[in-house]
């Protein structure tokens, strides 16, 4: 007995002395704190996993490193970077870095571990020297085309006298203020082919700080709520078409209108293409970021093939569901993990091969946080929304296990309300038409899982922001997340 207290003792005092901070509850998904090397500046730009389970960071002042979760142990793989904030990794000594100037391929060649050749894939796109002229990505098709995001720069900042491609100032300083386009191609997402053509592809984006392609290459871009963003969203971008924000029309081919903004706005508003989900502001996400898929199998719980995306100014990572309807994809987001020791931030995510999400930080002067963590799934299936689908009238909620049926059953248990955003130049935009809708009835799947909500009459371009309560599985256990928001673009039919 005493060396088997003696065994516990030590393993206790290992545990306390790790070099990371963990806290296990007794819940279905744990956060660990990753230690950071003495020294390093832990504003996290970019992270991805090598094939052999190692992670690779970029971090905002240059450093490419390399963690070795076995060991608990850092290197260095490549420094002098400039605000690195997009990775893709080609091989364990390849690597392309998305950084302010240019996209960068490093590479190790003689296989000692440190980049040794720093190459421009491209720089093919304008820079002023504004301070929110970010670039993200690369990601890349099953054809091998990349994409890249460029950001729009800020009102709030300068233009240097020197700048890199065409200079027009139609939207500088911009009266009202408003984020603008001063060179090409801010405001777009390009492709960059196999062969190295830079393709303008999409256009009309504020602040696209995050981009993901499917396995059915469908291509998924967020965006940040601010001038002519209502609220935040996530887009489903095809090529050719514009997604609201007027700047980036400005390096459309043959633009001759002049300041873009100043279309009227119901012309701008029959052009744009609407995102696939809204992030209500302030309830579910202000500031969205790098949204990833989970292709871990049931590693990660019960939610393979669907987007994770982090949020900057609450520790919170959401989730989102996607369905097709009449040709095009909309669905619902909520929040999938909420405080528990996460820290704000949420500026990279990436899927570990072991299955675990990992998260870097950045506070870039605004909310946020630094250094990095992993959410672990213990094992315990979690008791939450598995899916939110609409029907002609009303939507269908799928859960994770069966539910208790007379608690589930009871209309009074599902709080909806809807609600638009209006398009317009304002820096973002109060909801319009607030109403509460009453649910009319429910229907319990013979398993429990599925809860059918009978509403009535449905609206398109609305957003169904949906609370329950009470709801709990067969033996009792709560929710972990109660509040879902649905964006409805298109009716069933």
């Amino acid at each position: 007995m005493r060396t088997t207290a003696f065994h516990i003792l030590i393993l206790l005092f290992l545990w306390r002395c790790s070099p990371s901070e963990k806290q296990i509850p007794d819940e279905s998904y744990y956060i660990e704190t990753i230690q950071l090397p003495d020294g390093l500046e832990g504003e996290t730009g970019a992270i991805e996993f090598l094939p052999d389970g190692r992670l690779v960071a970029c971090f905002l002042r240059g450093e490419v490193m390399i963690y070795n979760p076995v060991s608990r142990e850092w290197s260095v793989f490549a420094t002098g970077l400039h605000e690195p904030l997009g990775l893709l990794i080609v091989s364990e000594s390849e690597m392309l870095v998305m950084q302010r100037p240019e996209l960068t391929r490093i590479l190790d060649t003689d296989n000692d571990g440190q980049a040794d050749v720093y190459e421009t894939v491209t720089d093919d796109f304008g820079m002023t020297g504004n301070y929110h002229e970010w670039n993200y990505g690369p990601v890349k098709n099953k054809e091998g085309n990349l994409f890249i995001g460029l950001n729009t720069g800020s009102e709030w900042g300068i233009l240097m006298e020197e700048v890199r491609g065409k200079l027009d100032t139609t939207l500088v300083p911009g009266k009202p203020k408003q984020k603008f386009s001063a060179v090409p191609y801010r405001g777009w997402i390009m492709k960059i082919t196999p062969d190295g053509e830079v393709i303008p592809y999409a256009y009309g984006f504020r602040s696209p700080n995050g981009l993901v392609i499917d396995k059915e290459g469908n291509l998924f871009v967020a965006d940040n709520q601010g001038d002519w963003v209502g609220t935040s969203k996530l887009y489903h971008v095809k090529e050719g078409k514009f997604y609201g924000h007027p700047a980036s029309l400005l390096w459309t081919d043959g633009w001759d209108r002049g300041d873009p903004s100043k279309l009227p706005v119901v012309e701008l508003n029959e052009m744009r293409t609407r995102a696939s989900v809204l992030f209500p502001h302030g309830i579910m996400s202000s500031s969205p970021s790098q949204p990833v898929i989970d292709y871990t199998g049931d590693k990660f719980g019960p939610f393979s093939g669907q987007i994770f995306i982090g949020e900057m100014n609450i520790e919170r990572i959401m989730r989102v569901m996607l369905e097709e309807v009449d040709g095009q994809l909309q669905g619902a987001c909520m929040p999938f993990f909420d405080g528990k020791g996460l820290k704000k931030g949420n500026n990279r995510l990436a899927f570990s091969p072991d299955g675990s999400l990992w998260t870097g930080h950045t506070e870039y002067n605004f909310a946020g946080d630094k250094g990095i963590q992993r959410i672990v799934f213990t094992g315990k299936p979690p008791m939450d929304i598995y899916s939110m689908n609409i029907t002609p009238d009303g939507f269908d909620m799928t859960f994770t296990q069966p539910v208790n049926d007379s608690i589930a059953s009871i209309p009074d248990n599902y709080s909806f309300r809807h609600y638009y955003y209006d398009y317009h130049l304002k820096y973002g935009s109060d909801q319009y038409d607030i109403q509460e809708i009453p649910v009319s009835s429910t229907r319990v799947s013979g398993d429990g899982r599925k809860v059918s909500l009978i509403l009535g009459e449905m609206k398109p371009g609305y957003v169904y922001e949906l609370t329950l309560r009470n709801i709990a599985s067969e033996n009792g256990e709560p929710l972990a997340n109660a509040l879902i928001c649905y964006t409805v673009n298109k009716l069933k039919q």
